[in-house]
């Protein structure tokens, strides 16, 4: 099983930044991906940034040039730097990892969805 927490969510003022983490944790044997999603209210789940094991990114356009995903192998944890913040950043935003929890399962391609339950992220005008 993979446990993720994140942190870092806040009130703050637009053009201001924050930075998010998630930090993994419990038994697995590999995350092959990590993504940052956000919820607005009335809007559906999006995929803000993500990151895999090979350290290649992808972000969605709304956030490029602002936000930034990146890793820390050493600390299992991944975080979002995001900059010149926006009023219509605000959400409650997910960390999902994309992870095998068995050596057996990741040579078969078992790879299992984990999400963590979120942190506010409110910026005023």
């Amino acid at each position: 099983q993979v446990q993720l927490v994140e942190s870092g969510g806040g009130l703050v003022q637009a053009g201001g930044s924050l930075r998010l983490s998630c930090a993994a944790s419990g038994t697995f044997f590999s995350i092959n991906a990590v993504g940052w999603y956000r919820q607005a209210p009335g809007k559906q789940r999006e995929l803000v940034a993500a990151i895999t094991s090979g350290a290649s990114t992808n972000y969605a356009e709304s956030v490029k040039g602002r936000f930034t995903i990146s890793r820390d192998n050493a600390k299992n944890t991944v975080y979002l730097q995001m900059n010149s913040l926006k009023p219509e950043d605000t959400a409650v935003y997910y960390c999902n990892a994309r992870a095998s929890i068995t050596s057996a399962q990741a040579m078969n391609g078992v790879i299992g969805n984990y999400w963590g339950q979120g942190t506010q992220v409110t910026v005023s005008s």
